[in-house]
C-alpha cells in the first residue's frame, strides 16, 4: 500500500471517481454543539470542523463543567469522550438522560479505545452514536447527517437553483 493510499485510508477518503449518490442532509446553521474531551487537540479539531459548517461549538475539557453548561442552556448536540478526568463520559451520559432538560439531546460518544464492550454499554445507556478516534471530517458529518435523517436534529433548508 502506498503512502497516499495509507493516508487516504486513515482520513477515510473514498476511492477515486466515487461520488455521493444522494443529497447531503446538513444540520441547520447555528446549532449549538457541546464538545467534551480532555484532549485540547480533539476539542480544537472538532470545534474547527463544526465552525466551518456554520455550527456553534462550545469546547469543554471535563464532564462536570460540561454537565453544568448543558443543564443551564441545553445544546442541540453533544460530542462526548468516554475517558475523562473525574466524571467519565458514561456517568455524564447517564446524568444527561435522567435530567428532563437534557434527556432528548443527541449524544455522539467518542473514544480512542477500540474495545467493542464500550459500544454495548453505550447502547444500553442511550447514546445516539459512537465514533472512534482518530476520525476525519467525513465521519463527523456523516454522524450528524444520520441524526438529521432520523429527525433528532433540524435540517438546513435546501437551496433552490434556477
Amino acid at each position: 500500500m502506498s503512502y497516499m493510499q495509507r493516508m487516504g485510508s486513515l482520513l477515510r477518503f473514498g476511492k477515486a471517481g466515487e461520488r455521493r449518490t444522494k443529497a447531503r442532509q446538513e444540520a441547520a446553521r447555528g446549532l449549538r454543539v457541546l464538545v467534551v474531551d480532555d484532549s485540547r487537540t480533539v476539542v480544537a479539531l472538532l470545534t474547527s470542523m463544526l465552525k466551518q459548517n456554520e455550527l456553534e461549538p462550545i469546547g469543554v475539557g471535563d464532564a462536570e463543567e460540561a454537565l453544568a453548561l448543558a443543564r443551564e442552556n441545553p445544546p442541540d448536540l453533544i460530542f462526548l469522550d468516554i475517558l475523562l478526568p473525574g466524571m467519565t463520559g458514561f456517568a455524564m451520559l447517564r446524568q444527561l438522560r435522567r435530567d428532563p432538560a437534557t434527556a432528548k439531546v443527541p449524544v455522539i460518544m467518542i473514544s480512542g479505545n477500540e474495545d467493542a464492550v464500550e459500544q454495548f454499554f453505550l447502547d444500553r445507556i442511550g447514546s445516539d452514536d459512537f465514533m472512534k478516534k482518530p476520525f476525519g471530517r467525513g465521519e463527523v458529518f456523516t454522524r450528524i447527517e444520520r441524526l438529521v435523517a432520523k429527525g433528532r436534529l433540524p435540517a438546513r433548508p435546501t437551496r433552490f437553483s434556477g
